[in-house]
């Protein structure tokens, strides 16, 4: 009998397949189709601090308008400090799937101010959620603010996220530090549950004809894969925190490559949007053959065994791995001299 099961966030789950933060989560019944299919726990859709607050200008913009042409007028709406504004209709989304799924439920928070983080952390632990997602994405352009600072700003949102809930918090990371194996340490030491790699960077394009920025999201290819496995592979058995890769997770070989170098759960969101939520089903029945011809009996024996801890040269790992693919560029180059 093939064991799937793996601990994430102190949680105990069917099996290491996640669906990542996604328009996938946005309707319940998506969510139940999702579990249907497999899925061991699902990442919501991410709830940004700026549409609040602009949802809130809104509200009381439009509570306001034309109060001041009618006295009478003036008493006609509630005040708008009596209406429950704020993130309702996504704590709403996390009772509406805590009631209709068994599976956990992890909510996704972008905040932007210290205050927000941990006001919208605190509610969404009321709403039911069984843990937090913190997605960190901000892309630093003031050349005065240096690297220390950036890296303070993430420790000292888990400090506040964690002084506020009691249930688990994971941290989304961009790869993008001097030494990501240093802010995972102290991300690590100020107690993060889980560090999900990676945040991906949205980059912008410009639409020549109407002469506009516009977003460009594309969906991950199997590639991405290897950044990942790099860092959670330098990273198992170095932190006490879970690690989740996400982002190219397309496959049952991609899942089993990212268990080997330590990964408690993989993530996958595009594979699902390219192929319909049933490729899950596809994916675990490919996990459990693959393990059973390869005689694992379970994810826990699977978990690590080709992390940078288990290598015989520990130190050489990424160097070794940088200079073979350097020379086997060389070789492809002079092979096309021939």
């Amino acid at each position: 009998m093939i064991d799937l099961t793996t601990t994430y966030l102190g949680l105990r789950l069917r099996s290491p397949l996640v669906v990542s933060a996604s328009p996938l989560s946005r309707e319940v019944d998506g969510i139940r189709h999702l579990e249907d299919a497999g899925a061991a726990a699902v990442v919501l859709y991410s709830l940004f601090e700026e549409q609040l607050r602009q949802e809130e200008i809104d509200l009381e913009y439009h509570l306001a308008a034309g109060t001041e042409s009618f006295a009478e007028s003036l008493t006609y709406f509630p005040q708008p400090s009596e209406f429950q504004t704020g993130p309702e209709g996504y704590l709403d989304h996390i009772r509406k799937a805590k009631s209709a799924t068994s599976i956990p439920i992890i909510a996704s928070l972008n905040g932007s101010t210290l205050g927000g983080w941990t006001k919208f952390a605190a509610d969404i632990q009321r709403a039911g959620a069984d843990a937090i997602e913190c997605n960190i994405y901000s892309i630093p352009t003031d050349p005065e603010l240096s690297a220390a600072k950036i890296e303070d700003s993430y420790l000292d949102i888990l400090r506040a996220v964690k002084s506020t809930v009691t249930i688990p918090v994971a941290v989304k990371l961009s790869p993008f530090f001097s030494n990501l194996a240093n802010v995972a340490h102290r991300l690590d030491a100020v107690g993060a549950d889980a560090l999900v790699l990676f945040n991906r960077f949205y980059q912008p394009d410009i639409d020549l004809e109407g002469l506009e920025i516009r977003p460009n999201v594309l969906l991950s290819t199997p590639q991405a894969l290897r950044l990942p496995l790099t860092w959670i592979g330098i990273l198992h058995g170095r932190v006490k925190a879970n690690l989740a890769a996400t982002g190219g997770v397309h496959n049952a070989e991609d899942v089993i490559k990212l268990l080997m170098v330590g990964a408690n759960v993989t993530m996958m969101c595009s594979a699902l949007m390219r192929h319909g939520v049933n490729h899950l089903r596809h994916v675990e029945r490919e996990l459990r053959d693959w393990m059973e011809e390869h005689e694992y009996e379970s994810v826990a024996q699977m978990l690590g065994s080709m992390s940078q801890v288990k290598c015989p040269d520990p130190a050489g790992f990424e160097r070794a791995q940088y200079m073979r693919a350097v020379k086997g560029m060389q070789h492809i180059h002079m092979a096309g001299w021939r």
